[in-house]
């Protein structure tokens, strides 16, 4: 490690950081939506069932977050210590939305200290509600700041160049560039639907344990319409998504799609390998929808990678990584659905086994798809760290101690890891919800418990 080419242990530490950090991040932006949404059912139906799902929500939430403060700070940190280059140069037109991110968050954990403490502490119950909301906010906006650097690195603007670098710079512009407005919504949707599905798996999980009890099924039923509902906006997401790649970074798409030859009417291509000369085999070919999803027409030219020189082509195994996001999206957009319609038609059993079990695998792969498609995102930017002004080479540290940093993220990581599991097990395993609800609400009814 210590011997490796200094820049490709930077990129390989800054990969693990933000794959590690991302499942925080991911749930720092949807656990607080799922909260709100919960108390406020239980409130207005008068249900403790749902309101225990938010204490409980909230009180493993704190978990996460707490471990996000590290990881986040750490890719603050290496910002600066990995990418010098980069942060020479585009620092002062960034710097404003990474203000913005860290405002964002202790406008976050301020609030959520206060909603933490306050329980219980109002005639009116929804009193303590509306402190939610601004947690909600601080999550999303947390989101939308951090996702505006990443979009800019994408579509750089809000600058002008000069022999001594960026000059006559409006951090506003930099911020609002042309990928910001798909890339927050694709984040935000992906992050409440990863989010529900968790949640719903793990309220599946406990019913395949046995746990049947009115509170695991209502638990269930709340988090897989969740799913449902994010996963159309997810979908909604990804087309806008398309659009704006077929306009502004054409090379993106058609790698993704290994669609080498500009041509109308292309084909969507999934999974398969490449033969000889680039050309796709054993692959799943549906006629002209790269051009619908590029163009919203059929027939319309898609722009193959023959266009762009091999230099700035970027890496074809993202094909992978699109295709494992788009597939895992439309398993969970199917089997929320298949829930739900078996929970409507009064035939059916929504709780049954495998309905269960493909509950369960929902929210493993929702995480995986959070993963595939933000490697898909950053390896489709390849070879720049700042499309069309600096490549990745030139904006890396060329320090000798790049290893050793590597190897004690590494180990930290693997810390806090393992650390958050314990707690959150100890916080929950010793303490079953049917206990907590039945000290705290004495007179509910227990339920079916078979």
């Amino acid at each position: 490690m210590m011997d490796m080419d200094p820049v490709l242990v930077s990129r390989l530490l800054t990969s693990l950081t933000l794959v590690f950090h991302i499942i925080f991040a991911t749930l720092g932006v949807g656990v607080p939506l799922m909260i709100s949404i919960a108390e406020f059912i239980g409130i207005k139906k008068n249900d403790p069932h749902y309101s225990m799902l938010a204490r409980r929500w909230t009180r493993g939430f704190v978990i996460p977050v707490a471990i996000g403060v590290v990881t986040g700070t750490a890719i603050g940190l290496q910002l600066s210590l990995l990418w010098p280059q980069f942060m020479q140069v585009a620092g002062n037109v960034i710097s404003l939305p990474l203000f913005m991110e860290v405002f964002a968050f202790f406008f976050e954990a301020i609030f959520l200290g206060i909603y933490l403490y306050t329980w219980d502490r109002f005639k009116n119950p929804m009193t303590h509600w509306w402190f939610s909301l601004p947690i909600v906010i601080g999550g999303a906006l947390s989101a939308v700041f951090i996702t505006s650097v990443n979009a800019f690195m994408n579509t750089p603007e809000g600058f002008t160049t000069g022999a001594g670098g960026f000059a006559a710079i409006n951090p506003i512009d930099a911020m609002f560039n042309p990928a910001m407005p798909s890339k927050v919504f694709h984040v935000l949707t992906s992050a409440y639907l990863t989010v529900a599905a968790i949640l719903a798996a793990i309220a599946a999980f406990s019913m395949l344990r046995k746990k049947r009890t009115e509170y695991h099924k209502k638990a269930l039923k709340l988090t897989v319409t969740l799913t449902f509902l994010f996963s159309i906006l997810t979908a909604i997401a990804g087309d806008v998504s398309a659009k704006f790649l077929a306009e502004h970074q054409p090379e993106k798409l058609a790698a993704a799609e290994w669609h080498f030859e500009t041509e109308e009417g292309a084909d969507l291509v999934l999974f398969g390998w490449l033969g000889d000369e680039n050309t796709p085999a054993g692959v799943l070919r549906f006629h002209g929808l790269l051009s619908f999803l590029a163009y919203g027409d059929f027939q319309s030219e898609v722009t193959g990678l023959e266009e762009f020189p091999e230099e700035e082509r970027p890496p074809l195994w993202i094909h992978y990584m699109f295709d494992f996001m788009v597939v895992i999206g439309f398993f969970l957009l199917g089997v929320s659905l298949l829930y739900i319609l078996s929970w409507k038609i009064k035939r059916w059993n929504e709780h049954n086994k495998w309905m269960l079990w493909l509950l369960v695998a929902s929210g493993p792969l929702a995480m995986l798809a959070i993963e595939f498609g933000w490697i898909f995102a950053e390896e489709g930017r390849q070879p720049w760290i700042l499309r069309g002004y600096m490549l990745v080479e030139d904006a890396a540290t060329t320090s000798p101690y790049v290893g050793l940093m590597f190897l004690l993220f590494l180990g930290l990581y693997i810390v806090l890891g393992v650390l958050g599991v314990i707690v959150l097990r100890k916080l929950f395993k010793n303490n079953p919800a049917e206990e907590e609800l039945e000290k705290k609400y004495p007179t509910i009814e227990k339920g079916d418990n078979t």
